[in-house]
């Protein structure tokens, strides 16, 4: 399991695990629990590639990031170790 600290947002933290190429067993600490139990949903079993293209980006209302531009930034950070 990886672990993740966001920062600007809402959520606290953010677990996940990447399983051949895949993420899997997404989760948030804090946040919006429903929207952030849907954004670990969709996400799960797909490359993490395609996850950071699809997230990168995102902007929360006037923040400069978002839950899952967060996540996206934790999945290029655990690729580019």
């Amino acid at each position: 399991m990886k672990s993740y600290k966001t920062k600007g947002v809402c959520s606290r933290n953010i677990d996940f695990d990447i399983i051949d190429g895949k993420v899997t067993n997404v989760s948030f600490l804090g946040g919006c629990n429903g929207n952030l139990q849907g954004i670990g949903k969709l996400v799960e079993g797909m490359p993490v590639s395609d996850v950071i293209k699809k997230l990168k980006g995102l902007k929360c209302g006037n923040k400069e990031t978002s839950c899952p531009d967060q996540l996206a930034n934790a999945l290029e950070e655990y690729i580019n170790k």
